[in-house]
């Protein structure tokens, strides 16, 4: 990298900060996601707007080949394994024995039917169009079906907590239902991304060395990998946490070696042929398990949240927002009824779950919109598909714009239902179908 190439990397990093942060600020401080305020900070430093401003300043700045773009695509990837990492994370101390019923039904009818939605929907509906340059379609098949019935912890958790919920049962069953579906939804696309790498001249990995080329038998693998690569990292976990001394006190808890691990965990998925940022999620989940976390331990988590929210993770979204090209790879028609088909069949997934769970017709609603946000994984699918070249930029954009209206719609919703008196931020039961309990304690997410 030549001083030139590392001035225009700088300069590129400092803007993409700078945008995300002051538009992240913006949206938070009218208790907006704040996430979508770092997208759009992306957005107008992108082709839709500078783009169409002052076209060579935007290509000076982000050049799409060269030094600068793998800077960029480098920091933006290690923002993304960082965010899975913290989203493993959030599973912590969401799950009550209590919340049981509600919690596995609305979770398998309100993941179930929408994923089967969306199977059916690549189908019967010509989706050719939106495919990328892999030409998979049984990969495009699942994450569309993804796309569907995915929903965001992070986005929903920080909404909650602005509005003062985070510590409701409301709030823990919704916690709960989206740490299922997250879990179940990550391994399937780790299917689909693996699917695809393993095809091709340029395949990497343990599948191609094993002759595994034919799509039923990549499928089968990559499942096999993906359930197989948990279970190894949850009985290192249980070995290592059996080995430390003092209570946790030992050097594994160390910022570095928590950094340390989502990267080797990241860089065997890609030997694997599963979708890195799995890797980086199964490590945050078994982090999150175990009880009350060690000082030594919490002071780790701490520090490698505090780096990763301040730069890698905002750098991450505004570099989302800086692929959008809502000018020449959007199509508003498709955008629009994908997004309508996919918060209907949602919808109505999660309220006939909860209203199965005996949950009153009134709550049901709000879970409903609530679990409809689809936040961070909805717009981690779309940057993973597209990485991947499962999908082409118009479909990302879709993707994109699915996960950032459903959150703001959530938010929205949620704000008038505590304003007309319909939710309300007692943190007992606020109905008589279960007896009142005092909260679990609850993690502050970001």
């Amino acid at each position: 990298m030549s001083q030139g190439d590392l001035c225009r990397a700088l300069a590129a990093l400092l803007l993409l900060l700078l945008a995300a942060h002051l538009v992240g600020r913006l949206f938070a401080k009218f208790r907006q996601p704040p996430v979508v305020g770092e997208i759009l900070g992306g957005l107008l430093l992108g082709p839709t707007l500078l783009g169409q401003l002052a076209p060579q300043v935007e290509q000076w700045l982000f050049p799409r080949q060269g030094p600068v773009a793998t800077c960029l695509e480098l920091v933006y990837q290690l923002g993304m394994l960082l965010l899975m990492f913290l989203a493993g994370l959030e599973m912590r101390t969401v799950f009550s024995r209590r919340d049981g019923r509600a919690v596995g039904l609305i979770a398998v009818v309100g993941m179930a039917v929408p994923f089967a939605f969306g199977l059916l929907l690549a189908k019967v509906v010509d989706l050719s169009g939106q495919l990328g340059p892999a030409r998979n379609t049984t990969a495009l098949t699942l994450i569309i079906a993804c796309g569907i019935a995915i929903t965001s912890i992070p986005v929903i958790s920080r909404i909650m907590m602005d509005l003062g919920l985070i510590n409701t049962p409301f709030a823990r069953v919704i916690l709960s239902v989206a740490a299922l579906e997250d879990i179940v939804l990550n391994v399937v696309i780790s299917i689909a991304v693996g699917m695809v790498s393993s095809a091709g001249p340029h395949a990497f990995g343990l599948a191609p060395e094993l002759g595994i080329t034919s799509t039923g038998a990549s499928a089968a693998y990559h499942s096999v990998a993906s359930v197989a690569f948990l279970g190894a990292v949850a009985l290192f976990g249980l070995v290592i946490r059996r080995l430390a001394p003092g209570g946790g006190q030992s050097p594994v808890n160390g910022l570095a070696v928590r950094v340390a691990a989502v990267l080797a965990a990241a860089a065997l998925c890609s030997y694997l042929g599963v979708a890195p940022m799995y890797g980086a999620f199964v490590v945050g989940l078994m982090s999150s398990v175990g009880g009350r976390t060690a000082p030594a331990a919490a002071d780790a988590l701490r520090s490698v949240r505090g780096f990763a929210t301040g730069f890698f993770i905002p750098i991450y979204f505004a570099v989302v927002g800086l692929r959008l090209d809502l000018v020449r790879a959007f199509n508003p028609g498709f955008t629009l009824a994908f997004i309508a088909v996919a918060c209907v069949v949602k919808a109505l997934s999660v309220y006939l779950g909860a209203r199965l769970a005996r949950r009153p017709a009134a709550d049901s609603r709000h879970l409903a919109v609530a679990l409809n946000a689809r936040g961070g994984p909805g717009i981690v699918l779309a940057t993973v598909a597209l990485d991947a070249q499962i999908v082409n930029s118009a479909m990302f954009s879709t993707l994109v714009l699915t996960a950032v209206i459903t959150s703001l719609l959530a938010g929205w919703w949620l704000e008038r239902a505590i304003a007309r008196g319909q939710l309300t931020t007692e943190t007992t039961e606020p109905t008589p179908l279960a007896p009142a309990r005092q909260p679990q304690e609850q993690g502050v997410p970001t």
